[in-house]
């Protein structure tokens, strides 16, 4: 049993900082702001989530499970919710979508502090 445990907590760390890196090569190489929030909320949140959830199973605690269980669902609420507001708060600062983006969705929704 204890090979088992060892065994999927090692893949459980190993895929959550697969998605790490993935999110922190995605802050370097995306063109604009939006892209490099999308990347760091998405998979930076998924990566610490399952690297939590690792700990968890390698745990023998339940006072250890608990909290990084508690951890996981604050990731899960927090992530979303904050790059949502920075990326409102960037475009209403003038901060435009890169080119790749093909709809600009909140054109005519929100006016920038520089028009008004």
């Amino acid at each position: 049993m204890t090979a088992a445990v060892e065994i999927v907590t090692g893949l459980m760390l190993i895929i959550g900082s697969l998605f790490a890196l993935v999110a922190s090569v995605g802050l370097i190489r995306l063109k604009d702001v939006y892209m490099r929030m999308h990347a760091a909320s998405k998979a930076g949140t998924l990566g610490s989530g399952v690297m939590l959830l690792a700990m968890a199973v390698h745990a023998s605690d339940l006072a250890v499970v608990t909290r990084a269980i508690a951890g996981i669902v604050f990731f899960l609420l927090t992530a979303p919710i904050s790059a949502h507001l920075l990326a409102k708060a960037a475009y209403a600062a003038g901060y435009r979508p890169c080119a790749d983006t093909k709809e600009d969705a909140l054109a005519e929704t929100i006016r920038p502090k520089a028009q008004e």
